[in-house]
């Protein structure tokens, strides 16, 4: 059943207020949507765009529905477009009204929609589609896995941040912090917003959220360069810094290091507790994986190679350059190629 969600399907991105009332009419009138297909085939009529269903199904509105959101996101448009186009053929072969809905009922029970399943993608991947979406996770957060490393590793989260402004509110001081008191953090950062200086050095304001809600870190020039293999978005790091506490400005915490959580702005793997190259063997894989392969390592590689990058193909051995590489996209590149088929030195 459609339920989920129903009260604030305003908030997911691309489905409007028209959409919302015409899926809501539908389901009061004709009762309960009782798959994707039938939801589908109900809202054909109602002016819903494929666009509007995409974003349902990566919001997890039709999670109940017995297929998951790969498979439906691979399956979506293809069920549409049969859909819309059985009707079209029904138009186009009109003979009588009798004949039309004679025609209609029996393209209804004989068409087979055909979904391509697809494994379920990776709980990151789904809690950054409902990121995307609603702007919140709903099914879970990406750093509940970390919970007990974030109590171990930190001294100070978002509650904490939230009593010192209101303290500061209240009393004009804060009560157990102080301006300038060294603190760790750690969190997903969700935004960076670069700005240069009147002295033409880079600086950023960069937003990350834990387990409680988010605060606003400030990153000047020197930390910045030299964590920018940390400072990417959806990245999970540690944060030492010192807390800057005005009046009538929330508690901001200004960073003098940044780093992966798991303790390096590189993989914790191979020499050193740090990966110096990855080999990839790429013999018996198939040209559909390879293609995948070589759209990853083009969109990791660049100036910000950290990594030394080979690839491996029988007996033959080929440099290729260099790599960026952390622990979540070497997890990317376990996914693709198997862990069987890397080699971390």
């Amino acid at each position: 059943m459609i339920t989920k969600f129903v009260s604030g399907f305003g908030t997911i991105k691309n489905v409007g207020i028209a959409a919302i009332n015409s899926i809501v009419e539908e389901r009061e009138t004709n009762g309960q949507y009782e798959n994707f297909a039938s939801f589908c085939e109900r809202i054909k009529e109602k002016g819903i765009n494929k666009k509007c269903v995409e974003s349902l199904i990566k919001a997890g509105v039709f999670d109940d529905f017995g297929k998951n959101r790969a498979t439906l996101l691979a399956s979506f448009e293809g069920i549409i477009d049969l859909i819309n186009n059985s009707g079209k053929k029904v138009m186009e072969n009109q003979v009588s009204m009798f004949d039309l809905m004679a025609e209609e009922e029996e393209i209804m029970e004989t068409k087979k929609y055909v979904f391509v399943e697809k494994p379920e993608f990776e709980e990151k991947e789904l809690l950054s589609l409902e990121k995307e979406m609603i702007g919140v996770y709903i099914s879970g957060h990406p750093l509940e896995k970390y919970r007990e490393l974030l109590e171990k590793t930190t001294n100070i989260n978002t509650l904490n941040l939230l009593k010192i402004n209101a303290d500061m509110e209240e009393f004009g001081k804060t009560l157990e912090y102080r301006d300038n008191q060294n603190v760790k953090y750690a969190g997903i950062i969700t935004k960076i917003k670069k700005k240069f200086t009147k002295n033409n050095s880079i600086m950023a304001f960069v937003t990350m959220e834990d387990l409680y809600g988010s605060v606003e870190l400030i990153v000047f020039d020197s930390v910045y360069h030299s964590s920018q293999n940390a400072l990417i978005e959806e990245n999970v790091v540690l944060v030492e810094g010192r807390l800057s506490i005005r009046e009538d400005e929330p508690a901001k915490i200004v960073a003098s290091s940044i780093k992966d959580l798991n303790g390096s702005s590189a993989c914790q793997e191979g020499t050193n507790g740090k990966i110096n190259q990855i080999s990839l063997n790429i013999t018996n894989l198939s040209e559909e994986t390879k293609t995948r392969l070589r759209g990853a390592i083009k969109f990791f590689s660049g100036d910000r190679a950290n990594v030394k990058l080979e690839i491996l193909q029988e007996d033959e051995i080929k440099p290729c350059g260099g790599i960026y590489m952390t622990n979540q996209i070497l997890e990317a590149f376990e996914e693709i190629v198997g862990k069987e088929n890397i080699i971390l030195k």
